[in-house]
């Protein structure tokens, strides 16, 4: 079970092979020769011309453009994401990440320039270091009530129906983790 984004895509890369017959290495050729140059039209031409799923269409992309976001790699992204002033709050995310890594393998960790997206086969959930002392969780939950902590998205980010403020690590408990699961199953 993947610990880490890290962990997740080389756990990707090395059942590749087994899931589709191809390497990594193999695939990028596909995508290159396809002609495609933007990310989502790469990912749309490996799932409907060769059946791949989202979570390895997503890696073979990323790798055929050589991007994330721009020329940063995923992990330079999720580095300035927590530089700084926002530095204090790395530990708040590596603890949430390491408890949606148990959700299954198939968790897509997807940072992107502001924001890091968690999907399976959509995404269920982004987790964003909004100020130098708060992280925001949003969440899928379609059909549920806001409630307490689990507030309407509103103006925060229209991808997603819920937000959950964070500013201490004892807030990633039981109850976040029951509403992330429930938008991960949902996925």
């Amino acid at each position: 079970m993947a610990k880490s984004p890290e962990d997740a895509e080389a756990t990707m890369i090395a059942n590749l092979r087994e899931k589709t017959g191809k390497t990594l290495e193999q695939w990028v050729q596909i995508a290159t020769k396809s002609g495609r140059s933007k990310h989502g039209e790469v990912v749309a031409f490996l799932k409907s011309e060769h059946g791949m799923t989202h979570g390895y269409a997503n890696l073979v992309a990323h790798r055929t453009l050589k991007s994330a976001a721009g020329d940063s790699a995923p992990d330079d992204l999720v580095s300035e994401q927590y530089a700084g002033a926002k530095s204090a709050l790395k530990p708040i995310y590596d603890k949430l990440l390491a408890a949606v890594g148990k959700f299954g393998a198939d968790v897509e960790v997807s940072p992107k320039k502001a924001y890091v997206s968690l999907r399976r086969n959509k995404q269920f959930a982004i987790v964003q270091p909004s100020t130098a002392t708060r992280l925001d969780v949003g969440i899928n939950l379609k059909g549920v009530e806001p409630a307490g902590r689990l507030e309407k998205s509103g103006s925060f980010n229209a991808m997603v129906t819920h937000r959950v403020r964070i500013e201490g690590i004892e807030q990633i408990d039981k109850e976040l983790i029951t509403w992330l699961k429930r938008a991960y199953d949902a996925a």
